[in-house]
Formats: structure tokens, sequence, C-alpha cells
């Protein structure tokens, strides 16, 4: 099964592009080759552009903030572990106080590193990290993989408060949602959204045996999905009948 995600608004949108660029930062830090510790150095920059956002730390204290009040209200409610919530409500506190206790946007302390912004300037350049445009970014590729990880495990740190907010804020916000099992009659689906309700974030899931991909568009009131299969270098739209499984997460 191969799961896609749409998000409803800007904010998430955003959310999920850190979460992309922090997995792909989890992955490149460990291994060895210079090859990906360059990716990994400009995955950091590319967090850095997506964290410039003026209103993102405020949009993310408020969003911790806001599940943390919604948890306390499930207080007293035998169906709800309360050792398990009084974890839940800790993590949310401790993230809060990591964001809110940082200078700034995130990464705001990597921008006085000086070597580092002379590579951030030219990695945005088509092979602008060359040896001979940056002969020291050059040799530092050439350090042991142990000194070169720990330099990037140590300008990663710094984003570290951010990186967990967003994956405990988007874990609540899919905990939220249940699956239903839907069909795309002739590979089209329109549903409208209950009312009463804001989601954020649609999930869809479907089975990738069935070779197709789904064209997902949406706002408050009605989502739609269109399946469509590759031919050749070509998309077509997909007439058959799919099932595949979706859930609102609000």
């Amino acid at each position: 099964m191969i799961l896609y995600e749409y998000p409803f608004n800007e904010r998430i949108r955003t959310y999920l592009r850190l979460e992309h660029l922090f997995r792909r930062l989890g992955e490149l830090i460990p291994r060895s080759h210079p090859l990906d510790h360059h990716y990994a150095l400009a995955t950091i920059f590319e967090v850095m552009d997506v964290a410039a956002r003026a209103d993102l730390k405020s949009d993310v204290l408020k969003d911790l903030e806001r599940q943390k009040q919604q948890l306390n209200a499930y207080r007293g409610n035998p169906a709800i572990s309360e050792q398990a919530l009084d974890g839940v409500i800790r993590q949310l506190e401790t993230c809060f106080s990591a964001v809110n206790g940082t200078p700034g946007k995130a990464g705001q302390s990597l921008t006085e590193n000086e070597w580092l912004m002379s590579i951030r300037s030219r990695a945005g350049i088509p092979g602008g990290t060359c040896e001979f445009d940056l002969p020291a970014y050059y040799a530092w590729q050439h350090l042991p993989a142990e000194q070169r990880r720990a330099d990037l495990e140590r300008w990663a740190n710094t984003l570290a408060p951010l990186a967990e907010s967003i994956h405990q804020l988007l874990r609540l916000l899919r905990d939220s949602g249940a699956p239903q099992k839907v069909m795309a009659a002739g590979g089209q689906l329109q549903q409208t959204l209950p009312q009463g309700r804001t989601f954020q974030l649609l999930r869809l899931r479907i089975d990738e045996s069935l070779g197709v991909v789904p064209e997902i568009s949406g706002n408050r009131l009605i989502v739609s999905v269109r399946l469509m299969r590759q031919d050749n270098d070509k998309m077509l739209a997909s007439t058959e009948n799919t099932p595949f499984e979706l859930t609102l997460c609000a």
C-alpha cells in the first residue's frame, strides 16, 4: 500500500514539507560518504528556507497549546488512560518550552556562521559548490566521516526543537482520523466533507499493484480524487472502478 497525504491549508503544507526534510536529514547524516553529507548540509539549508516564514514559530506554539488544551479536556474520561494522557501532555509542554526558548527563527544561530553561509549562498547555483568556488568546503568534505558527522549533528541540533514539535503535531493530527473504504467509480471520487468540522489533512492509501496515482484537490467543503495511470511518458486518466482507503484528519 502507498500512502498519499494532502494538506487542506498552508500551515499543514509547511509542516509536511519540514517533516519530509527532517526525515531526509535523519537518513543522510549517519552515512559516511562526502556526497551524502553534502546533501545533508543542503537539506539543512532547505529547512532554514522553509522555516523562514515569519509566522511559523507562532503557528507551532499555538498548535502545541491547542493540542494540550484538547487533551486536557479528556481528563476524567474512563476510556482514556491518565498515564498515557500525562505522557503526551508532558511531551507537548517540553516541545513548547524548547521552541519558545529558541531565539529567532529556526536555524537563526547558523546564520551567524560565515563559513556555512558562504556555502549556502553558492548551494542554489547549479554546480556552485565546486572545489574552485569553495576550496574550504572541498577540504571539509575530505575530513574523516566521523568529524563531518559530528559537525552536521551539531548544526542539525539547532533545528531539533522544531523537528520534534512538527513530529508531535502531525502524529496527533494523523491519529485524529478514522479510515474508511471508498470506491473511485470510473477512476474518480468526489466527496462532500461533513459540516461542523474543519479538516486539515487527507490521507489516502492505495494498493501499488493497481498501478494508479491519485491527483487530489479539495477545500473545506469538498474533496476530489482523480486516478491517473502512466502510459509511457504521459499520464492518462483511469476509467476503472478502484477501491482505496480514505482518512480525514481534523
